[in-house]
Parts: structure tokens; C-alpha cells; sequence
């Protein structure tokens, strides 16, 4: 019989993840907490070490044309080890503290793997 870790409630109605790690700045498993923005996006790049780049789509309202023009904005985000979200996928990113230079949000959901490649 495994050992089941204790996961940590984050505040957001996600789910938790199956596997378990030992990522301090893990949202479910580490000392992380989730306050602010929480958007969705595509993982482009997932090449660097617990990183990961997010593209997330918006409308921006151009008021002189009273229309609406699609925006994107890639995103740095800490990849947890327990979710290991790869290029392709959709995931719920949240914000948090910053967690080094650039990496100011942290992925805490997969929403839909992408296709394997």
C-alpha cells in the first residue's frame, strides 16, 4: 500500500494532480499560494528546466473602430514536476509571488493534453 502525501487546498476548484513531488514552489504539494490572476493558455515551449512559456489570447477593444482584435502574450511559468505539462497542452495558470526574474505565475491545472507529436 502506497503512502499518500498530503495535498495542500488551494483555494480554486481544480484538480489535484495523481502524482506527487517534492517541488518547493508546487502549488499542491510545496509552499506556493495562488492570489491574483488566474487565465488559460497553451504551452508553447517546455524545453527548460521546470519552465515553461504560456500563450494566452485575449480581445483588446479598439474604441476609434468601437471593434474588438485578437492579442496574445507569452507567459514564463513554473512547471511543477507532479504535472509535467508538455507543448500542445492547455493548462490554468495562477498567479503567485514572484519565483525568479521572469516566472511570476505557476501552471496548477492540465485542461486538455495535446496531441503527441
Amino acid at each position: 500500500m502506497a503512502k499518500q502525501q498530503k495535498v495542500n487546498n488551494i483555494g480554486i476548484d481544480a484538480k489535484p494532480p495523481e502524482e506527487t513531488c517534492s517541488d518547493n514552489k508546487c502549488p499542491w504539494h510545496g509552499h506556493v499560494k495562488i492570489r491574483g490572476q488566474v487565465l488559460q493558455g497553451k504551452v508553447v515551449s517546455a524545453k527548460a528546466y521546470k519552465s515553461a512559456v504560456v500563450e494566452i489570447e485575449y480581445l483588446h477593444y479598439v474604441p476609434k473602430y468601437e471593434r474588438y482584435e485578437r492579442r496574445r502574450s507569452k507567459i514564463t511559468v513554473h512547471n511543477p514536476e507532479c504535472i509535467r505539462a508538455k507543448e500542445g497542452d492547455i493548462v490554468r495558470i495562477g498567479e503567485t509571488r514572484p519565483l525568479s526574474k521572469t516566472k511570476h505565475f505557476v501552471i496548477f491545472e492540465i485542461v486538455k493534453r495535446g496531441e503527441a507529436s
